[in-house]
């Protein structure tokens, strides 16, 4: 059954009988004191749940019925059917679609940044070649160390797709490019000038240019790689085009940056930035927003895109749950899909003809001293970012969210996509007894933790894991946490087991590495749930 259709469970649904009828039963038995009436109560009463288990049915039937014909996105609300009355109420601010997931989970942490944004100051940002899933451990790098280079001019370009220009961030000096096991270039670095300076992007009149023209565009200026494909999360072909294009405009990790307060000033790159999108697409430009609050999303409400509103916990704002409730991919029907920054920065190629890779970037985390937001650039050095601004030693350097960030230290850069910098305690000490004596209160789904009692209460994480690998035992887990309909503890073993159709069937074109991060954060088994889905991801990809 769909969680985007489900919206009353069979229990709730007896319970609601039950109270309804019971009174009718017990003063027809107290009138005529036969057995005969308390039978025909309760004959009536199993009638009700007959009847109610059939329409419960065919509502569903129904919905899967209106996906296999393309319609996907049928708004619940506004149609008939025995369980409109127990829907969740949408809003009075939705107007079209609405989602409310029940799955998932909210991880309050300390830490969360004022909407406050200052300017860093940077000396050096990196491209990394690491980034871009697929690329060859190799790329060909056309720059030398001490050339000079502007803002959108070429660095390295993948053997395997050499049309793809994977560009300069900023202007300034090539200082290093450097190298990891088996001579793979990990990072090319460059020293920020003072005044930037822009490789000139010549003008194009988007209402007329073609889509090939369009796309050749894209390649040349370095927009092209701020893309991604799903599935495999890859960046997309320049032959393919994508079924749907998806824009997730809020975020619900712990601790995400408020999207909204990014896009300030940057209206009009973001419109232009869509536009560009639905040339790119022979179908829609889909825009997530956040349907949580009491409030409309102001910032996002009236940009020309297909909208749809999504409230409930994490991964709520994820764009890969957002896409398999509104049009899911497969192997076949591709989407592409991109962060609201990114967007921005394809909008400037057309509204200010440059590259402009600037960031603003959230930092997060008790392990900040002043947790505040960051204008800096993309690929930006961390050891800038954070200068003077940790409270205490032995600290987790994240890029990203708790979930799926990646761990860097220092010296290390901002990753290609990131808009979020996390830094939390080290879980070096040990807790005698810690899970037998669970007085302490920590970020976890299980009600054994005093943390439940306080839902509300933001907490401060550690990296201690509370135990080693285990057995890999179905628990049920990874279901409450993942508002899709897959069974994630399945496709797990059928990657492990390496078995093509099975992964095919149970939906691993859908996910990403973000999707499943909430599980591995809940399972007991303590598995690597986003290491197995990239290798599995790999596999098929690899299988063709």
């Amino acid at each position: 059954m769909s969680p985007k259709m489900r919206k009353l469970s069979l229990p709730g649904l007896l319970f609601l009988l039950l109270f309804t009828t019971s009174p009718t039963i017990s003063i027809m038995a107290q009138s005529s004191g036969s057995e005969n009436t308390i039978t025909v109560g309760l004959f009536i009463l199993l009638a009700l749940v007959f009847i109610s288990g059939v329409m419960l049915v065919s509502d569903n039937l129904l919905g899967l019925q209106a996906r296999r014909y393309g319609i996907d996105d049928l708004d619940k609300d506004k149609q008939g059917g025995f369980l409109k009355m127990f829907s969740d109420k949408r809003p009075d601010y939705v107007d079209g679609s609405f989602t409310r997931l029940k799955e998932g989970y909210d991880i309050k942490l300390k830490g969360e940044a004022r909407s406050e944004i200052r300017d860093a100051m940077v000396s050096t940002v990196a491209l990394q070649p690491p980034n871009f899933i697929g690329m060859s451990p190799i790329p060909k790098v056309v720059v030398e160390e001490g050339a000079e280079v502007r803002a959108g001019d070429p660095i390295f370009f993948d053997k395997k797709r050499p049309e793809i220009s994977y560009v300069a961030p900023v202007s300034g000096e090539v200082v290093g490019i450097n190298r990891g096991s088996k001579r793979a270039i990990t990072e090319v670095v460059i020293l920020v000038d003072v005044e930037q300076r822009y490789r000139e992007i010549p003008e194009i009149d988007l209402a007329s240019i073609s889509r090939e023209d369009l796309v050749k565009f894209l390649l040349d200026t370095g927009g092209w790689p701020l893309l991604r494909q799903r599935p495999y999360d890859i960046v997309p072909a320049p032959s393919s085009t994508p079924a749907n294009i998806f824009v997730s405009t809020f975020d619900s990790a712990p601790l995400a940056p408020d999207q909204s307060l990014i896009l300030k000033g940057q209206e009009v790159a973001f419109q232009k930035g869509l536009d560009l999108l639905a040339r790119l697409t022979e179908g829609t430009v889909h825009l997530g927003l956040d349907g949580r609050g009491a409030e409309a999303p102001m910032a996002f409400a009236d940009f020309n895109a297909t909208k749809h509103y999504f409230a409930g916990p994490h991964p709520a704002g994820n764009v890969g749950v957002q896409m398999h409730h509104v049009a899911p991919v497969n192997n076949v029907d591709k989407a592409w899909t991109l962060g609201v920054q990114e967007v921005i920065t394809l909008g400037k190629l057309l509204t200010e003809r440059k590259y402009d890779a600037r960031r603003v970037v959230a930092l997060t985390g008790d392990g900040f001293s002043d947790p505040h937001y960051v204008r800096t650039y993309q690929g930006a050095k961390i050891a800038d970012l954070i200068k003077d601004q940790t409270n205490q030693d032995g600290l987790r350097i994240i890029s990203g969210d708790v979930l799926s960030g990646e761990q860097k230290d220092e010296e290390h850069f901002l990753n290609f996509t990131s808009d979020q910098i996390t830094i939390i305690s080290e879980g070096h000490e040990y807790e005698l007894l810690g899970w037998l004596l669970p007085f302490k209160a920590r970020p976890s789904v299980s009600r054994s933790f005093p943390n439940f009692l306080f839902p509300n209460e933001p907490l401060s994480p550690t990296t201690n894991t509370h135990g080693e690998e285990r057995a890999f035992v179905v628990t049920g887990q990874y279901e409450s946490m993942l508002p899709m309909d897959v069974y994630p503890q399945h496709l797990m073993k059928a990657i492990l087991a390496n078995d093509f159709e099975r992964m095919e069937g149970l939906g691993i074109y859908e996910l990403s590495e973000e999707d499943v991060a909430l599980a591995e954060f809940a399972c007991t088994s303590k598995q690597p749930l986003q290491h197995i889905l990239r290798e599995g991801l790999n596999f098929m990809r690899e299988q063709g």
